[in-house]
């Protein structure tokens, strides 16, 4: 059996190298003198009176880096940087933060404070660029409620990423009590000129969930937050501050399409799952395999989108006789924690697939792109037909591992966790099947 786990990392990284942050920026942004455009949007830099930027997310220091390659030596500007660890080099003229995730902690609630002091000083002639990266709820939040804490906010955290809902669901929740979230930072500027450029970790048309949608009309409702702390049960798990507005139904609406905040905010994207697909396809059809791109799986059960992948693969292997074939995929799935291990779901995917490939020619990979699964320190991990023989010889147990959501350890006992640090960006969690 060939070990092609060597070759599924290369094409992960290879794949991570082609998604830059801050060269996106610049391929995006056009600046001609004064005139800067982005898609079709387009203004004259001088008819304004002060640039603030609001920079928040995994890839925040890059897209401001390629922010101020644009704008310098021009166009000074001022803002905040919100970021999940220290970056590499200061940014001029931002303020660093350097935030909680995936709960938010103190400099989280300092951060949202002190953007909603800058946002709200901002009149028809201040332009205010807000560049969103994956990460950005945790790291940005402040309760609509000041009766509200922050050790109450990191509770209700921990119980929304723990339940196994979609991160649709979690945001819903999220934006209907924060003051920052699901349009409220557009709101709080509303006289002036808004431009958020976004990479985004969420599905196509979902939008608003990026950092749960800070600047964009908000197209969830306090109905669906009421619904999502039903369907998982969720009430019990609520600090004693936030039960009330649940269970009297008191929720305050978040801010719709149409409402005037709105009229002077503009979005582009500049990186996404359409990004993501291009190079990896490039990267796994520069070694050899015959590849086909798969979206389908996003916020499914681990194990149904396991047995769903694995099955395209092998189809596609059987379409294709003679040629080793390569499966990739994107997107979050679903993995409830049931035990006090580290890990994520990516490990805990490639535990379920690892037992699924047992003794057959399939390896695969899950990760992360943005370096970090769950509560672990890698990114994800790869199996491939010969990994639960080995385990067992180094007396793991597959089942035992995943029941106590200690998938991280399994694969970093084997040498098969991927540790890549934080990236500085976050696309999507990246899946690849090989099959010879």
């Amino acid at each position: 059996m060939s070990d092609l786990k060597p070759i599924a990392r290369e094409i992960f990284e290879q794949t991570l190298a082609a998604v830059d942050a801050r060269r996106s920026v610049c391929t995006k942004l056009a600046r001609e003198g004064s005139v800067l455009r982005a898609g079709d949007w387009e203004a004259d830099l001088a008819g304004f009176s002060s640039l603030r930027v609001v920079a928040i997310g995994k890839a925040a220091a890059a897209m401001a880096e390629g922010l101020t390659e644009v704008l310098a030596p021009d166009f000074p500007m001022e803002g905040i940087l919100v970021v999940p660890s220290p970056p590499l080099r200061r940014v001029a003229g931002l303020k660093l933060f350097v935030a909680g995730h995936p709960t938010p902690n103190g400099e989280s609630f300092a951060a949202a404070r002190a953007i909603l002091d800058l946002v709200g000083r901002a009149n028809g002639r201040t332009l205010i660029f807000f560049l969103l990266s994956g990460g950005g709820s945790a790291l940005v939040e402040l309760p609509l409620d000041p009766a509200v804490s922050l050790e109450d906010m990191a509770e209700l955290y921990r119980a929304l990423v723990t339940c196994g809902g979609s991160i649709d669901e979690i945001n819903v929740v999220r934006k209907h009590l924060s003051a920052v979230k699901g349009g409220r930072l557009a709101a709080a500027a509303p006289k002036a000129v808004k431009l958020t450029l976004a990479i985004t970790d969420v599905p196509p048309g979902r939008e608003s969930a990026l950092a749960s949608g800070p600047t964009l009309p908000d197209p969830s409702t306090v109905e669906d937050a009421y619904r999502v702390i039903e369907r998982y049960g969720l009430f019990d798990r609520l600090p004693a501050s936030l039960r009330p507005a649940f269970e009297q139904r008191t929720l305050v609406e978040t801010p719709k399409a149409g409402d005037p905040a709105f009229s002077q905010s503009h979005f582009q994207l500049l990186l996404d799952h359409h990004d993501l697909f291009h190079h990896a396809h490039r990267a796994a059809e520069a070694h050899g395999f015959v590849t086909l791109c798969d979206n389908s799986t996003d916020d499914w059960p681990l194990d149904r989108a396991a047995d769903y992948l694995l099955d395209l693969i092998v189809r596609h292997k059987q379409s294709s006789p003679g040629h080793p074939v390569a499966v990739i995929a994107d997107g979050e799935v679903l993995c409830r924690v049931t035990g006090d291990g580290l890990g994520g779901r990516n490990t805990a995917f490639m535990l379920y697939a690892a037992r699924k490939i047992a003794g057959r020619t399939i390896t695969v990979l899950s990760a992360g792109t943005d370096g970090i699964d769950g509560s672990c320190p890698a990114a994800g991990a790869v199996a491939d037909g010969s990994t639960l023989d080995r385990a067992r010889a180094t007396g793991l147990d597959a089942d035992d591992s995943f029941e106590r959501s200690d998938s991280y350890t399994y694969f970093a006992r084997l040498g098969d966790a991927i540790h890549t640090g934080p990236t500085g960006n976050n696309l999507r969690d990246l899946r690849i099947l090989l099959h010879e």
